[in-house]
């Protein structure tokens, strides 16, 4: 039975490495725009006077937009309906949200009046500029004809000017309309505005030709088609047809969210990434292969496998990869290796303890045995923690929005990827290389047989962690306080996305110093920006709310100043978004810790998942508390942070925890906690210090290389993890021991035990 569950193993191993190879090789990556470069603008509709923007006027909204990206000409866009009331548009290579934002944001009502006689003046009404004349207006009949009636429209080089038209064309019954228009207006004599048909967008006239001396009176322009002329260049002839063409918006929109990120950020961005990740893996498998030694290097076989799968999965199911994102798939490098270690410290154990010992003088002990005992005594460890983690990955999927929604993503497929590498394919060389007799006769080179350096000096030292508990909880509830000072002297710097306003980050040719760009903004007309200077060329402006005018005017202030100057990120959130948001945050950390308490309190006792969630709540106190004291922005990537963090605290405790339940049911009807808890302290000791260590590796390489962006992001899961290790032993233990003292589960009585007297257990 066992060679056959071996052999269905490799045959699933296969079969996923394979399908891995397919997709990794012939299925491209999706870069999202922070890093590809781009523009990200979401819109929300809001309801007009007679239409209420719910969804079905949201996706027809969407519909009109699509064709007026698609008339831009922008190569793959991407838009969707997210919500009831919003449009997310992403404009890959577009650099200058200006034009783009106008074009897709206005409302382009087209209608087609005519011509009632001249004014002097526009009042806004009826009485609208004449672009031919200037300083004279046009007073206009009520719309005979509005631009849902038209078919087409075209930008074309009129052959006889040498400029640029928009030729109409119409559909239906609005080809008959616009004949009797035009048929009227050409009635009026030679030079009487009245033969003038007035195209009015948007509450301004683009153009109102006069009839040729060609169109007969009555008749019209026959045929459904027309003309718009005004003196276009190219660029405005193709932004009207756009306009035209996509018709109305059913429902005004706003922007409530914009971002572009330029390609060299992005470039970078993806290349200190790529340099972590290589990095934090070598540090990773050389610790793993020097600790576990021949284990340890199938294991690193597997971890490299590991990444090829879950970067397969993230191809194959067209996931879009961000850069909070590609930091997720590299802190699940780091955590791959965990249930590897789970399974091997096991495997030590079993070892240890005689298992697969052979009789006989000379004989090969089997290493097969404490082999399987490890993985099977190792899972529902392995299975419990990545639960933990899968419930902070979703919890982020379902509350985040752009970019860290990625990180959700890739970090579920990267807790999926890796139990499969960690329980299939490690399994698989494992168990091949344990049968080999080359090895078996040297069972010292599979790194069963040694305890392990950690394992040793706690064996020596027997440590009593238990015997000071209430030291340990008064410790961790000063350091707690202390995060909470923080919190409340100095504050959280929040960021645009939790506020609203503008951060622009800017590149200029010379390198400016802090009081001369913020001289140059203020010139500009912001004297209360925040104005920020980095290493080399970076300037970074940080504003309340800025229109896409006015952040031109700071670019070029900034240009003058630093002989020239580009935007290199700029990101917009509208303070309703900002609050909408603020509110996710705190209901996702809300929930997070409410799904990690039922889930604990159904794999274990309530009393152990009230410690594991109070440790948690800690770490998280202790991680927003540093960040408030150093001053560092609390944005949507540290919310991602945190929500890892939560998902690392519970994953680590569950691990003890589970020892400890072991231990427990091992002990008898009286356990004596303290000394079961210092026992199931010592006893995964050495996989919290190994499973710590590749996750440092990880996030120093991210924190060291991976720039601006990731720094803040490295720093938050580098506090976490530590807080992490500390509080499963200094916080969950003690606690856990303090309330199975104080509320024991109640004794069951053995099966078939008989009752006497009161009922006592016989």
């Amino acid at each position: 039975m066992s060679s056959r569950a071996t052999a269905w193993r490799a045959l699933f191993a296969l079969a996923v490495v394979a399908v891995s190879l397919f997709f990794a090789f012939h299925a491209p990556a999706r870069l999202g725009l922070d890093l590809r470069g781009g523009t990200r603008i979401v819109l929300e509709t809001q309801d007009s006077p007679t239409v209420r923007a719910d969804a079905a006027a949201t996706d027809r909204a969407l519909e009109v937009l699509r064709q007026r990206v698609d008339a831009l000409g922008v190569a793959e866009p991407t838009l969707a309906r997210s919500g009831e009331r919003r449009i997310v548009v992403e404009l890959p290579g577009v650099r200058d949200p200006r034009e783009a934002a106008a074009l897709i944001g206005r409302t382009a009502q087209l209608s087609f009046h005519p011509v009632l006689g001249q004014a002097a003046a526009p009042d806004g009404k009826n009485v609208l500029a004449d672009p031919d004349t200037p300083g004279r207006a046009l007073r206009l009949a009520p719309a005979a004809l509005t631009g849902d009636g038209v078919k087409g429209a075209d930008a074309v080089i009129d052959e006889r000017t040498g400029g640029w038209r928009v030729d109409l064309s119409f559909r239906g019954k609005a080809g008959e309309q616009w004949a009797r228009i035009t048929g009227e207006a050409a009635c009026a004599p030679q030079g009487d505005p009245k033969r003038r048909v007035a195209i009015v967008l948007d509450g301004r006239i683009v153009s109102a030709p006069g009839m040729q001396t060609g169109v007969p009176c009555g008749a019209g322009i026959p045929g459904g088609s027309g003309q718009i002329t005004g003196g276009f260049d190219a660029a405005a002839a193709k932004e009207l047809a756009a306009l035209v063409e996509g018709g109305a918006l059913p429902v005004p929109v706003t922007t409530v969210e914009q971002s572009t990120v330029g390609p060299t950020l992005g470039a970078d961005a993806i290349r200190a990434s790529a340099q972590a990740a290589l990095i934090g893996l070598v540090c990773t498998a050389v610790f793993v292969m020097v600790v576990y030694r021949l284990l340890g290097a199938l294991a690193t076989v597997a971890l490299a496998l590991y990444g090829l799968i879950a970067y397969a999965c993230v191809v194959a199911l067209g996931a879009t990869l961000t850069l909070p994102g590609l930091a997720g798939f590299v802190l699940a490098v780091g955590m791959a290796v965990d249930a590897n270690v789970l399974v091997f410290e096991r495997a030590r154990e079993e070892y240890a303890n005689g298992g697969g010992r052979s009789k006989g003088a000379g004989a090969v002990r089997d290493l097969r045995r404490p082999l399987r005992t490890g993985f099977a005594k190792a899972f529902s460890a392995v299975a419990d923690s990545n639960v933990t983690t899968l419930l902070a990955a979703g919890l982020l999927f379902f509350f985040a929005t752009g970019p860290v929604k990625g990180f959700g993503v890739t970090l579920a497929i990267g807790v999926v990827a890796s139990m499969v590498s960690a329980l299939v394919i490690t399994r698989v060389l494992a168990e091949w290389a344990v049968r080999r007799r080359f090895v078996a006769r040297r069972p010292g080179l599979t790194g069963m047989a040694s305890t392990g350096r950690v394992r040793a000096w706690l064996a020596r030292r027997r440590p009593r962690l238990m015997r000071r508990r209430r030291l340990w909880l008064g410790l961790c509830a000063g350091l707690v306080l202390c995060a909470l000072a923080g919190i409340g002297v100095r504050g959280l710097e929040l960021g645009v996305e939790f506020t609203g306003g503008r951060v622009v980050e800017y590149t200029t040719a010379r390198t400016l110093d802090a009081d001369t760009a913020r001289a140059a903004v203020s010139e500009a007309g912001f004297p209360r920006a925040v104005v920020q200077t980095s290493d080399g060329d970076g300037v970074t402006v940080r504003t309340g709310d800025l229109s896409n005018d006015e952040q031109e005017r700071i670019r070029a202030a900034l240009a003058a100043a630093g002989n020239s100057a580009s935007v290199e990120r700029d990101e917009l959130i509208g303070p309703s978004l900002g609050s909408e948001l603020r509110t996710k945050a705190l209901i996702a950390l809300g929930v997070a810790v409410a799904a990690q308490l039922v889930y604990l309190s159904v794999r274990f006792r309530w009393t152990f998942a009230a410690a594991a969630v109070t440790a948690m709540v800690q770490d998280v106190l202790l991680v927003v508390g540093l960040f408030a004291w150093l001053g560092r922005p609390v944005d949507s990537v540290f919310l991602a942070a945190l929500l890892t963090v939560i998902g690392y605290s519970v994953n680590d405790t569950v691990v003890v925890f589970d020892r400890l339940r072991e231990l427990r049911r091992a002990a008898g009807r009286s356990p004596v906690w303290p000394e079961l808890a210092d026992r199931a302290v010592v006893q995964t000791m050495p996989r919290t210090v190994n499973t710590g260590m590749g996750a440092l590796f990880v996030l120093l390489a991210l924190a060291v290389l991976g720039g601006d962006s990731l720094t803040d992001f490295s720093i938050a899961l580098l506090a976490g993890v530590v807080a992490g290790i500390a509080s499963s032993v200094f916080t969950a233990m003690p606690l856990a021991v303090v309330l199975e003292t104080r509320h024991p589960a109640p004794v069951r009585p053995a099966r078939g035990a008989a009752r006497k007297g009161t009922g006592a257990v016989v």
